[in-house]
Order: structure tokens, then C-alpha cells, then sequence
């Protein structure tokens, strides 16, 4: 019993190894990263677009009051003008020029404070714009740098597999193979040497008469000594 349970322990031992492992590769923390930075990024960029849209309504709302201020005053002016050709009454003209001019002046401080509010929107538009742009170029930093840890890992890993296949390979038993085929290979060789030397053994009487007639005869030594003898203009015995 006590057996199994050390191997059960062996086990989640080794799973909680490969689960560190796992959570420790450098690769997968990297795009799991790069994944939360893009997800960051489009958040960002929403938030952005918000704003923007915020600021770009401030800036038309300020555009609308200065218009209507001038759209006042020229109305306040065309009043004057009646009042100057004698078409209009002046107490009148004058109490409709003067609320014209109110009304021109509570606009124009609508397009002040309008203004102002689109000022400090844009500021925080362009502060949201720079930070986008900074996340933009520490995804593509991120990105590039995988790309190499990528390109890292695999050598390594290759490298790794290489030095295994080399450390575990039995160089000794190698060898020794080697040596077994290299003396077989030489008793086949001396076995085939000594049944070409048993092939000349036993003939016919044919071949036995010939091959004492092709022989040498014993005085051709003798013959030989005396004919160089000879040559030299030395006495023969």
C-alpha cells in the first residue's frame, strides 16, 4: 500500500513539474503577453475614439455658438439700418437690437466655456494618443523579440536533441561490432584463399604430367652459372 502511494505522490510530483514548466516557457508567457497587450491596446483605442468623438462635438458646439453670436449682432445692425431709413420705429428697434446683443453675448459665452471644455478634452485626447502610440511600438518590440526567442529555441532545441542522440550513442558496443565484422570478414577471406589452394590439389594424371614437365629442370642453376661465367671471360670448371 505505502508503494502505491509513493508512486501516486511520484506522479503528481511529476505533473506539477510540467505544469511549472509549462507556466515557466519563456515563449508562451511572451505571446500570452503580447495577446494581453493587444487586448489592452484595443481598449485603448476605443477609449480613444471616445474621446476624440467627444472633443470633435465640443469644437463644433463652440463653432455654433460664435456663429450664432455674429448671426446677433448682424441682426442687431439690420434693426439700427430700419430705424435709419425710417422704416422702423427707434424705441422699438432699439429694444429688439439690445435683446439681439444680450443674446449675442450669452452666446459668445457659451463658445468661451465650450471652448475651454474642448481645450482640456483635446489635451486628454492627445495625452491617450501618445500613450496608444507608445503601446503600439512595445507590442511591435514584444513581437520582433519573439520572433527571435522563436528562432533561440529552436536551435537550442535542435542542439539539445543533437547532444542527446551523440551522448547516448554507444560508441564502445560500436566499436566492438566493427571488430566482429572485421574478423569475419577475414576468415571469409582465408577460407576462400584455402579452398583455391585445395582446387590444385588432386588433378588428373594429365595435369600431374604437365606440370612436372613445366618444371624447372635441376642443371638449368648450373647451366646458368656457366653461361654468365662465360660471358665474363672467366675459366669454367
Amino acid at each position: 500500500m505505502a508503494s502505491i502511494f509513493r508512486r501516486m505522490f511520484k506522479v503528481a510530483e511529476s505533473n506539477a513539474h510540467a505544469a511549472i514548466d509549462h507556466l515557466e516557457d519563456p515563449i508562451k508567457m511572451t505571446e500570452q503577453g503580447i495577446r494581453d497587450l493587444k487586448t489592452n491596446l484595443q481598449a485603448a483605442m476605443v477609449s480613444l475614439a471616445q474621446v476624440k468623438s467627444l472633443a470633435i462635438r465640443m469644437q463644433k458646439e463652440a463653432g455654433d455658438h460664435k456663429r450664432r453670436a455674429a448671426e446677433f449682432e448682424r441682426k442687431a445692425m439690420l434693426l439700427l439700418k430700419r430705424v435709419e431709413a425710417g422704416e422702423m420705429d427707434a424705441g422699438e428697434a432699439e429694444r429688439l437690437a439690445t435683446a439681439a446683443l444680450a443674446k449675442k453675448e450669452d452666446a459668445l459665452q457659451q463658445a468661451v466655456r465650450v471652448g475651454g471644455d474642448h481645450q482640456t478634452q483635446q489635451r486628454m485626447a492627445d495625452q491617450l494618443q501618445a500613450k496608444v502610440e507608445d503601446l503600439k511600438r512595445q507590442i511591435n518590440k514584444y513581437q520582433n523579440e519573439l520572433i527571435t526567442l522563436r528562432a533561440r529555441a529552436r536551435t537550442a532545441s535542435s542542439m539539445r536533441k543533437i547532444n542527446q542522440q551523440l551522448a547516448g550513442a554507444d560508441a564502445s558496443g560500436t566499436v566492438a561490432m566493427l571488430e566482429k565484422m572485421k574478423h569475419k570478414v577475414q576468415e571469409e577471406e582465408s577460407l576462400a584463399e584455402a579452398y583455391d589452394q585445395l582446387a590444385d590439389v588432386g588433378g588428373t594424371i594429365d595435369e600431374d604430367i604437365d606440370k612436372a614437365l613445366s618444371a624447372p629442370s635441376p642443371s638449368s642453376g648450373a647451366d646458368a652459372l656457366a653461361e654468365l661465367k662465360k660471358k665474363m671471360g672467366m675459366a669454367t670448371a
